[in-house]
């Protein structure tokens, strides 16, 4: 069984800076059009590690579905 949280960005506060991305143990995230931040659940492990970098402050670890 993977992770019982993942990462879920909110599109539209999102800067599309790419800090999140940097620091992913896993390339889960990737800005989409540079847009905003979109995370593959496949990849993501849940470390939180995106959230705590966020200059926005715009990433959740929410309960995977």
């Amino acid at each position: 069984m993977g992770s019982k949280r993942i990462a879920v960005p909110d599109r539209e506060a999102c800067a599309a800076c790419g800090s999140c991305m940097d620091v992913c143990p896993r390339k889960a995230i990737s800005i989409f059009r540079g847009s905003y931040a979109v995370v593959d659940a496949t990849r993501c492990v849940g470390c939180g590690m995106c959230s705590r970098v966020c200059p926005a402050g715009v990433i959740l670890m929410e309960v995977r579905p």
